[in-house]
């Protein structure tokens, strides 16, 4: 990690994009390359950085570790990265921690979770368990890979909306699911056979996605995908995986990384800070605010 007062100049440049991110004091967002984050107080941000590591320092690193190698990867071989680093977390010490604090509730689920409407050329996708504030279940993941795999199979949709019911859009993983399949190998092939993000890759230039409210983990990591990511005023996005002992597991150490390069992705994701709608889209992360 690196802190600079300025952006970085000459040999800066380079030391920067070999660092995992550098926080610059007070700058505008505008003015930074994406190796850099700018932050009101640094030694502030310093201090939280290093709580976090010092809280979670394996998952820390094996974070880094996978966002350099999905940063320069093609989407399919990222994501084999990510859900490897994944699933190896959810058999470490520091999940379990989480995991043993967190008590895991009977999942609740609803049936549909994705409600789909053909609308002449076009698909309206909808996630519809407000309930949980869209809580990216199982039965919402299954029920988005069908929607997302009838668009790759029918060339005659045109267009796919994808928004979410209620005051979120979708407030991330189901935690009682978390950790809930026992066998680690099996979770990891679960993840790349069923996952969203590929499904949403291979048809990405017909997805818009529609943000709303909060967008937490899978909120944004599997948006991310879409060619076109719209945020309404207020909405707020986060990556609190960390936390719990694991990395972004829904594709979005490929998806954001994609979108506004690892060294923002670290930020996000280590230091579990909420961002507003013109952040994300002076970084890229959404493509349109309103």
């Amino acid at each position: 990690m690196g802190t600079a007062t300025q952006p970085p100049e000459g040999p800066g440049v380079a030391l920067a994009e070999a660092l995992d991110l550098t926080l610059v004091q007070g700058k505008q967002e505008e003015s930074l390359p994406r190796t850099c984050i700018a932050v009101r107080d640094v030694a502030e941000a310093v201090q939280q950085l290093r709580s976090a590591t010092v809280a979670r320092p394996l998952t820390v690193a094996t974070l880094c570790q996978t966002l350099r190698l999905t940063a320069a990867l093609p989407v399919a071989q990222g994501l084999v990265v990510e859900s490897l680093a994944y699933s190896m977390l959810l058999a470490s010490e520091e999940f379990a921690e989480w995991r043993g604090k967190t008590p895991r509730r009977e999942p609740r689920y609803h049936s549909p979770s994705v409600l789909v409407n053909r609308n002449e050329a076009g698909l309206e996708v909808l996630l519809a368990h407000p309930a949980r504030r869209n809580a990216y279940s199982r039965e919402m993941r299954d029920g988005l890979v069908e929607a997302l795999e009838l668009v790759a199979w029918d060339s005659s949709i045109k267009w796919v909306r994808l928004a979410g019911q209620g005051p979120t859009f979708c407030s991330g993983g189901d935690l009682d699911e978390f950790g809930s399949i026992d066998d680690v190998a099996t979770a990891h092939l679960i993840r790349l056979r069923q996952g969203a993000g590929v499904a949403l890759e291979g048809v990405r230039d017909r997805v818009t996605v529609q943000l709303h409210g909060a967008c937490i983990g899978a909120g944004i990591e599997i948006p991310a995908f879409a060619a076109h990511v719209s945020a309404a005023p207020g909405t707020t996005l986060r990556l609190p995986e960390l936390a719990m002992g694991l990395i972004p597991g829904a594709g979005g150490t490929v998806s954001i990384t994609r979108r506004i390069g690892r060294w923002r992705t670290a930020w996000l994701a280590i230091s579990g800070t909420s961002i507003g709608p013109e952040r994300a889209r002076a970084w890229g992360l959404v493509d349109e605010v309103g």
